[in-house]
C-alpha cells in the first residue's frame, strides 16, 4: 500500500508541476511587452499562500508521511514568488502597491500561522490546526480568480 500512496503521490506531484507552470505564458508576454496589461496579480499571490501552508502542512513535525505534499508546495511558492515578482517589476504603480500590500499580508498570515502552530499546538492539534488553515487559504485560492470577474464587470459599469 505504501507503494501505491508513494507513485500516486509522484504523479499527483507531476500533475501540480504542471499547473504551476501553466501561467508562464503570460508571464513572457508581460516580459515581452514590459507591461502587465489587463492581467490580474491577486490569483499568483493567493496561490502562494495556499502553497506556503500546504508546504508547512507536509512537514514532518507537522504532518507525518507527508513530504510529496511539502516537495510539490515549496517548488509551487518559488514558482509563485517568480510570478509575483515580475507581475510586479512590470505593473503600473497603483496595481503594483495593491499587490505588493497583498503579498506582505500573505507573508504575515503565513508566519503567524506557522508560529501559532508550532507555539500553541502539539501533535495531531497542529496537524488540525495546520490542515485547516491550509484548507481555507485553498479555497480563497480557488476563488481568487473571480477577482478578475468583478474587475471586469466595474470596466463595463
Amino acid at each position: 500500500m505504501d507503494i501505491a500512496h508513494f507513485l500516486f503521490g509522484v504523479f499527483g506531484n507531476a500533475t501540480a508541476l504542471f499547473l504551476f507552470l501553466a501561467p508562464t505564458i503570460t508571464f513572457r508576454r508581460i516580459v515581452r511587452r514590459k507591461s502587465t496589461e489587463q492581467f490580474s496579480g491577486i490569483p499568483y499571490v493567493m496561490t502562494l499562500l495556499n502553497c506556503l501552508l500546504s508546504a508547512w502542512y507536509g512537514l514532518p513535525f507537522v504532518s507525518k508521511n507527508n513530504i510529496l505534499v511539502s516537495t510539490i508546495n515549496g517548488t509551487g511558492s518559488a514558482i509563485e514568488i517568480i510570478y509575483v515578482l515580475i507581475f510586479l517589476l512590470f505593473a503600473p504603480k497603483k496595481e503594483k502597491a495593491k499587490i505588493f500590500g497583498l503579498f506582505m499580508l500573505v507573508l504575515t498570515v503565513f508566519a503567524a500561522v506557522a508560529l501559532v502552530s508550532l507555539l500553541a499546538f502539539h501533535g495531531n492539534a497542529r496537524k488540525i490546526f495546520c490542515g485547516f488553515a491550509a484548507t481555507i487559504f485553498s479555497i480563497i485560492m480557488y476563488a481568487s480568480p473571480l477577482s478578475i470577474m468583478v474587475s471586469s464587470l466595474n470596466l463595463i459599469n
